[in-house]
């Protein structure tokens, strides 16, 4: 056998007997990707109603800095940096075979390319359309794929719990996707929509409450058992409120002062960024508290 599937099997052999809680940085790298799918599956979506306005700078800056987001893990794993050497299963380092999941995740960057050499001026042509709607299909697709895959390594009951998970990392992708979205338009003449910031500011914080309903929901699943140390307990709480503060309540303060005073991009940058480092804690503070429950279930883990 190659050396390199020995390794993989040593550190898959490994995390199934000890799932362990992901670091930041691997955290980090996943919802920064998680990110950039929402800003390709909006871009998408918007190309392929013919809602999306018009120029060309306005669709390549959103598609290229989703590239960037999407792009990240892979670039860390092919540094083989420890503990980062992993993207979608797949070690490319190593020269191990591409996983099927990342393989999907490949497959996405098909129509991000169709659709950086079809924008033009005006949107409307029936192939830039056509791209855009591969665009958010491919990579809806990637990230209920490798949600999936996740859940599908955990034990029965530990994967009924997380059953809210798909849905909410869509609306998460969403949500922060758009807030991306919004940031590389207003960057460039200050409004995200010909018809004003006012309609866009009502979806961002309509899908803010969305997510943050799924997330309680998701949460009381788990429904840690009272017999818990108390310092586990307060450190999940601690964790899942700072996460809170920096996915909902900076941002929607932003929002709110940007729609009020036109204060510009600064805020919408801050609000962008601020729900990044948010979902970074809270998504490694839920695989955490999942990687506690497959460890007691002696069941394989592995992050999304």
């Amino acid at each position: 056998m190659h050396p390199s599937s020995d390794m993989q099997a040593c550190i898959s052999g490994a995390m199934r007997e000890h799932p362990l809680p992901p670091a930041y940085p691997s955290s980090l790298l996943r919802t920064l990707a998680l990110s950039g799918y929402g800003l390709w599956m909006l871009l998408g979506l918007a190309l392929a109603l013919g809602i999306y306005r018009g120029g060309r700078s306005e669709a390549l800056l959103p598609l290229a800095l989703g590239a960037a987001f999407v792009s990240a893990g892979l670039v860390v794993a092919c540094l083989h940096l420890r503990g980062l050497s992993e993207w979608h299963g797949w070690f490319p380092a190593r020269r191990s075979r591409p996983t099927r999941e990342a393989l999907l995740a490949l497959a996405a960057y098909l129509p991000m390319l169709a659709v950086a050499g079809l924008v033009r001026g005006d949107n409307g042509f029936w192939a830039t359309r056509a791209a855009g709607a591969a665009l958010a299909l491919c990579s809806a697709a990637s990230l209920v794929y490798t949600v999936h895959n996740y859940r599908r390594r955990l034990s029965a009951g530990v994967s009924r719990c997380s059953a809210q998970l798909p849905l909410s990392r869509l609306v998460a992708s969403l949500y922060t996707g758009g807030l991306w979205l919004w940031l590389c338009l207003a960057a460039q003449d200050g409004a995200a929509h010909a018809a004003g910031t006012r309609p866009w500011i009502m979806v961002l914080l309509v899908l803010a409450l969305l997510l943050g309903l799924i997330e309680g929901l998701r949460w009381q699943a788990l429904s840690p058992p009272e017999g818990r140390p108390s310092t586990q307990r307060m450190r999940g709480r601690t964790a899942r409120f700072v996460a809170a503060l920096f996915t909902y309540a900076v941002p929607s303060l932003a929002l709110l002062v940007v729609d009020l005073s036109d204060a510009g991009v600064g805020l919408v940058a801050l609000a962008a960024t601020s729900c990044l480092l948010g979902r970074t804690i809270e998504q490694r503070a839920y695989e955490a508290a999942l990687a506690r429950l497959c460890r007691a279930d002696h069941a394989p883990t592995r992050g999304l």
